[in-house]
């Protein structure tokens, strides 16, 4: 399927997404992937929220990056080790309660979710938890896990948009043309860095041809960035000029001041759910 036969995929691009609710705007440092991170980007006007999420151990889907509590809360332990009980009494920074996907869900009921599904574990629940709040049109799901990505695809079918992953991402950058279009990725859209760096070099991911073939192929291209570097308004240009039909930012508010100069709104003109 093409990017526009997809419901998640079909307002205007290119489309603004709040890196963990933004999790480096001012207000929200320290706060990523929580309700209040969240209600500040839609405050700005976001309607594309990226999360990640893991299971617990008795199968609760929460809204969370790392493996273990211990970075970002005043609790310890690894998430898939502990209950709901025990993860719901801690606080990201201190002050915020960790949200459960479906709360997000029900409490921002006109926005859509880029979802990273980050363990094994929370593969089932995930998939029970769009189905019990009909939320299938409304999700792009992704992971770096291309057996996770296909598991997906199993349980959700072609209605759901996912991220191409890994192989399918290389496939579209650097096979031959012929090669690429005759094994390119079902994913509607590609999420990837501008600069990847891997064994100590920097490979430049996001160039005209990627974005070229990605479209002619009917896909999108997403760019994200790693750990907010390079991510302020010149490289938001740049990667605008280049034709990409989405940034994941983590500063929302100078993306959003980026949108603006170029007269491109973040609230959806045409189509959407709003």
């Amino acid at each position: 399927m093409r990017a526009a036969d997809h419901a998640y995929l079909s307002d205007l691009t290119p489309l603004a997404l709040a890196h963990r609710g933004g999790s480096l705007l001012p207000a929200n440092v320290g706060l990523e992937n929580t309700r209040a991170a969240f209600a500040r980007a839609v405050a700005l006007g976001y309607r594309y929220l990226e999360t990640d999420v893991h299971a617990t151990r008795d199968g609760q889907v929460v809204a969370f990056h790392d493996t273990v509590l211990d970075r970002v809360t005043d609790a310890r332990g690894a998430v898939a080790d502990l209950t709901w009980d025990e993860v719901c009494v801690a606080r990201v920074g201190g002050t915020e309660p960790v949200p459960l996907l479906g709360d997000l869900l029900e409490a921002f009921p006109t926005t859509r979710f880029n979802i990273d599904v980050k363990a094994d574990a929370a593969l089932e629940p995930t998939v029970a938890v769009l189905r019990e709040h009909d939320a299938l049109d409304r999700v792009c799901l992704g992971s770096f896990s291309p057996r996770r990505i296909r598991a997906l695809r199993r349980a959700l079918g072609p209605r759901v948009a996912t991220a191409a992953g890994q192989v399918g991402t290389a496939a579209l950058r650097f096979s031959p043309a012929l090669l690429a279009r005759m094994l390119h990725t079902p994913a509607p859209v590609l999420q990837i860095p501008a600069v990847h760096h891997v064994a100590g070099r920097s490979l430049v991911l996001v160039t005209p041809g990627l974005v070229r073939r990605a479209h002619d192929l009917g896909k999108q291209v997403h760019v994200w960035f790693h750990d907010g570097r390079r991510e302020d308004a010149a490289e938001f240009h740049r990667l605008l000029d280049l034709g990409v039909d989405g940034l994941v930012a983590d500063r929302i508010d100078v993306l959003a001041d980026v949108l603006a100069q170029r007269g491109s709104p973040l609230l959806p003109q045409a189509g959407g759910l709003l």
